[in-house]
């Protein structure tokens, strides 16, 4: 964890403690809890199949790499969507709406953070370090989705579906039909809580020209597209354990998942947008915790090796 503050702190100018924070603050690293857990899923899986070993040094460089990756596409999405932010009450007092972060710093740091992922991936495999460059596309290109797209979403699904691949390309060097199935899992799954998160802006997007499937299509038809998504996404889990010869404690963090998909879609509703942050972040962090835990159970019962 010293090597994930080195790498957060690293993409700050000057690494000032109040610059450090509003920095943090601005690309949102708790949010990390969502797509992490599966990126270490993939990672350790993969390391089952191998030789059953944890190889912890390609374990750090995972982690360095998605936090350095999403870093940057925070980074970007908040640089880009500066002037949407100042119209809009929720968002409104950003960091780079307010001034607590200089857009200069922000891209300053944006470009510290992708050349720390570059430098991680490069340390991991020559794959890797090839296919690294792409990942970084669909992160400066989901900001301007909702320019010219009522599916953003889709495009948010797209560069979170990256983490589980690479993370599996990380471990191998090869490439795995099994990770792509775990990153579509986490696409659909992050792609449909992001439906939830934009119910709260329809009037304010419907008003300023911003695109997303609620400011289209409305409200109950938003919520209707993330239970949809919530259950494909169960069926490729389900599809995932399957293929990678799950035991029992990946059933029972399935289980899991099921459960807290049902109360996330339960509390939010059309009228009442009331619990939704409890749906999007407390629920999905669970979601992606519990999974992991219940995964890294199944592989050291069935052998791996710390």
């Amino acid at each position: 964890m010293e090597g994930v503050r080195a790498v957060t702190t690293a993409a700050v100018p000057g690494a000032q403690p109040g610059r450090t924070k509003a920095f943090l603050r601005l690309v949102m690293i708790e949010h990390s809890v969502f797509a992490l857990p599966f990126a270490y899923i993939a990672s350790l899986t993969a390391m089952f199949q191998l030789d059953r070993n944890i190889h912890w040094w390609t374990l750090f460089l995972v982690t360095v790499c998605m936090v350095g990756l999403r870093t940057f596409a925070m980074a970007c999405n908040r640089i880009i969507d500066r002037e949407i932010d100042a119209r809009n009450p929720r968002t409104a007092g950003r960091e780079l709406v307010t001034g607590a972060v200089s857009v200069r710093s922000a891209w300053t740091g944006a470009g510290i953070a992708v050349v720390v992922f570059l430098g991680a991936a490069a340390l991991l495999n020559p794959l890797c370090l090839a296919l690294a460059p792409l990942a970084v596309i669909p992160m400066v290109v989901y900001p301007y989705g909702k320019r010219f797209t009522n599916f953003p979403h889709a495009i948010l699904g797209l560069a979170q579906s990256i983490g589980p691949i690479g993370a599996w390309l990380a471990v191998t060097g090869e490439w795995s039909w099994d990770a792509v199935v775990l990153g579509l899992a986490v696409g659909v799954w992050i792609g449909g809580f992001d439906l939830i998160f934009a119910c709260q802006d329809v009037q304010a997007d419907r008003a300023h020209g911003v695109m997303s499937v609620p400011a289209r299509f409305g409200v109950p038809a938003a919520l209707w597209g993330a239970r949809v998504s919530a259950v494909v996404t169960t069926g490729l889990l389900v599809w995932y354990a399957l293929a990678t010869d799950a035991g029992l404690f990946f059933w029972v963090g399935l289980v899991i998942v099921v459960v807290a998909f049902c109360y996330e879609h339960t509390i939010v509703k059309p009228h009442d947008l009331s619990r939704l942050n409890r749906a999007f972040f407390t629920t999905n962090g669970f979601i992606g915790i519990s999974l992991f835990v219940c995964a890294l159970l199944d592989l050291l019962v069935r052998g791996l090796t710390p």
